[in-house]
């Protein structure tokens, strides 16, 4: 029976007020002791039906108050119901509770607001990053187009750079795909056992011409591994993307005249890669956001000087899909190194046994 607080209340008066009417008419009529021995059990009585009538209505409505928690958060109120009756100090456990649940969700909101204001950055980022070629090819275009130059040589010329500012919109949709792949889990890698000394030397070849003309100088250490194998168990060809990556970036970011140091670091499992340069340095406030996209230290710096800012988000994802991590290190004014771990064939092979380099 599923008796109102106020019944309960009601019975319960009328229970207590029975006992002292009962010890009011017949204490008067016994010997001193029984007397005494009444008046000790009508105390306790009262005292019984009071504390029944806390447990009954003070904290049967906690326990209700509790069930309401449940059915708002389910999973988080899961051991609350029903498990605090007759539990010391309820209205305190409640209060905690009820804290730490209001805590939880200031940190939600707190969240929510800080990928709120990202995914604004975002689309501006992005928006901004798509129609600068947009408008420059549409620009060389229309030119062409309305016919205003009859020169055959500026004519080509105007295409050629139409077809350059495409070219780096379709790189730039291309990297955002690739991410979007990444994130969703759909890109898998396709691990090989591979030189890494070998595919460092082949991206130094690669990214010579740029490390000349800013005169900097590309160094592998220790110098000793130009002469021998290192073996690691890896996607060679998402591998070769994040080095030109950071090895790019190492050069475009590093001090003119300087030194673009890449080490491969072998223990008994793992070989720990870094790419360092002598540049400027990255200030703290901005390490922990360098990883994300279209992010740039500097906001005045151009697409062509800076970058789209995906190379490292990009780097980071295929790092985290080797089951490893990429971490940053750097001091202004004395340079910067990135680096990460990748492991190492479980059984002995030699460099001829090294997969070839997939297409």
């Amino acid at each position: 029976m599923n008796l109102s607080s106020r019944t309960i209340a009601s019975l319960i008066a009328l229970l207590v007020a029975g006992a002292l009417t009962t010890f009011a008419w017949i204490a008067p009529t016994l010997p001193f002791r029984q007397a005494v021995l009444a008046t000790g059990i009508t105390v306790a009585a009262c005292f019984l039906l009071v504390y029944l009538s806390f447990e009954a209505l003070i904290f049967r409505e906690i326990n209700n108050i509790y069930a309401g928690l449940e059915n708002i958060k389910r999973k988080e109120f899961r051991r609350m119901s029903n498990k605090f009756l007759f539990r010391p100090e309820p209205l305190k456990r409640m209060r905690d509770e009820i804290l730490e649940m209001a805590e939880r969700k200031q940190q939600e909101i707190d969240e929510l607001k800080r990928l709120q204001v990202l995914r604004r950055e975002f689309l501006a980022d992005v928006s901004h990053e798509l129609k600068t070629p947009i408008f420059a090819a549409q620009g060389f275009l229309h030119t062409v187009l309305d016919g205003d130059m009859d020169d055959e040589f500026l004519r080509q010329k105007f295409l050629n750079k139409a077809a350059t500012s495409l070219d780096t919109l379709d790189a730039l949709v291309q990297d955002l795909v690739t991410i979007s792949q990444l994130e969703k889990g759909v890109v898998r890698m396709r691990r090989q056992s591979f030189d890494l000394v070998a595919l460092v030397e082949e991206i130094f070849e690669q990214v010579e011409s740029k490390a000349t003309q800013r005169s900097v100088t590309l160094e592998l250490f220790p110098p000793a591994l130009q002469a021998q194998a290192l073996l690691v168990l890896a996607d060679r060809n998402r591998i070769r993307q994040v080095l030109i990556n950071l090895i790019d970036n190492a050069i475009k970011y590093g001090k003119d005249g300087g030194h673009v140091t890449v080490s491969l670091i072998e223990s008994s499992k793992t070989v720990r890669v870094a790419v360092r340069d002598d540049g400027a340095g990255i200030p703290k406030q901005h390490q922990n956001r360098i990883f994300e996209r279209f992010y740039r230290i500097d906001k005045s710096r151009s697409r062509d000087s800076g970058g789209s800012g995906l190379g490292l988000a990009i780097s980071k994802h295929i790092i985290e899909a080797h089951k490893s991590v990429i971490r940053v290190r750097s001091e202004v004014g004395v340079g910067t190194t990135l680096e990460f771990k990748l492991p190492k064939p479980r059984g002995p092979r030699t460099a001829a046994e090294v997969s070839a380099p997939e297409a």
